[in-house]
């Protein structure tokens, strides 16, 4: 099976035999996570760096009224904070969504990168850009798109992400997490997001399977949500434009 860390950072940047083979042994001992285990959390002291190999994960925040915020989704190939080591202490905490497979990289191992193998940090520089590109785009969504939009631009960009690594096709797109979980994402309530899903559920846009939410019809969820996927920036693959 393929190592989806090298195929992501294969999708920005060529990829060497050498250096190839120099990530997949940093990836050679993963661990097994349950769904809903926490990684790390906010206050600890920074570690690793955590590669998803399988499964799904995001960052979040707890609100000191005890909401959450989810920042962000982690699917295969992903990796939480390069230089994360620099910090005093973790400023967000990274849960399993599902069970996963994570396997942890030394700090010490990622600072020294660009010295080892100067070939990759193009890819790793593209995948931040990405990371940044995704944060620029919730705030966007957070302050200007109304909910039945901003619900619908989040899996859009799940499915376009998804797509793009190769865990699903024009034709399945199962996000493997409840109206709850896309609550906290979207930073609607519950009771809120259960109308919006409803409304793409009659649309023909979206459908429920159990703990799951399925993207029926990605071209109409895309037209709601005024998509454009540019600035996920797939560079070495042709470019997945919402309009076909």
């Amino acid at each position: 099976m393929a190592n989806a860390f090298v195929e992501k950072l294969r999708g920005y940047a060529p990829i060497s035999g050498m250096d190839e083979a120099y990530l997949e042994d940093l990836c050679r001992r993963p661990r097994k996570f349950p769904a809903h285990y926490d990684l790390i959390l906010e206050g600890d002291l920074p570690g690793p760096v955590f590669v998803v190999l399988s499964g799904w994960a995001c960052r979040y925040k707890i609100l000191p009224g005890g909401s959450r915020q989810i920042i962000s989704f982690l699917m295969p190939g992903d990796f939480c904070d390069m230089h994360v080591a620099v910090l005093a202490e973790m400023d967000h905490s990274i849960a399993t969504l599902t069970g996963a497979q994570v396997v942890t990289i030394a700090g010490s191992k990622m600072e020294a990168l660009p010295d080892e193998r100067p070939d990759l940090v193009r890819a790793f520089w593209w995948t931040q850009l990405v990371d940044e590109g995704v944060l620029r785009a919730t705030i966007v969504s957070m302050g200007r798109r109304t909910s039945l939009e901003r619900v619908a631009h989040l899996l859009c960009e799940l499915c376009f992400r998804m797509r793009n690594i190769g865990i699903a096709t024009d034709k399945s797109f199962v996000m493997p997490f409840t109206q709850i979980v896309l609550a906290d994402a979207v930073g609607l309530t519950p009771v809120h997001v259960n109308r919006v899903v409803r409304k793409l559920r009659s649309l023909g846009a979206l459908d429920l399977g159990v703990g799951t939410l399925i993207v029926a019809d990605i071209m109409l969820l895309a037209q709601i949500a005024g998509f454009d996927d540019n600035y996920l920036h797939r560079r070495l693959r042709p470019r997945i434009a919402a309009n076909g």
